[in-house]
């Protein structure tokens, strides 16, 4: 199995960033994905969740309103679009997956994870 996120880069403040995450090797539709990301020093932070029919989990409160996320079966590929972006939100981003329910903002329970995709945010 692997997930390879691609689509960081650095940007100002204000602009906009889609994250996408390329699955493979096992049934994308039977897994429940997420992105989660990470700061130096700093545990890995739920980020947004989309579950395996496509029903979203609430966000985390630092990015609701500002991050959508989306998923195509067809293509195997998740997505975080990211608009308004702030430097905290500067991170390496993360797409993770999983086949089972509850506690979604667990990093431990994800059976997959990718390399990440680093964002980084300007003033």
């Amino acid at each position: 199995a692997q997930l390879v996120e691609s689509g960081g880069g650095l940007l100002q403040a204000g602009g906009s960033l889609r994250l996408s995450c390329a699955a493979s090797g096992f049934t994308f539709q039977w897994y429940n994905m997420c992105w989660f990301r990470q700061t130096p020093g700093k545990e890995r932070e739920f980020v947004g969740g989309i579950g395996r029919s496509g029903e979203i989990r609430p966000f985390a409160d630092s990015v609701k309103g500002r991050f959508t996320i989306s998923r195509d079966t067809r293509s195997k590929m998740l997505y975080l679009q990211m608009s308004n972006l702030k430097p905290e939100d500067a991170a390496v981003y993360y797409c993770a997956a999983r086949q089972a329910d509850g506690d979604y903002e667990s990093p431990p329970s994800y059976s997959y994870w990718g390399q990440g995709t680093q964002v980084t945010v300007g003033p």
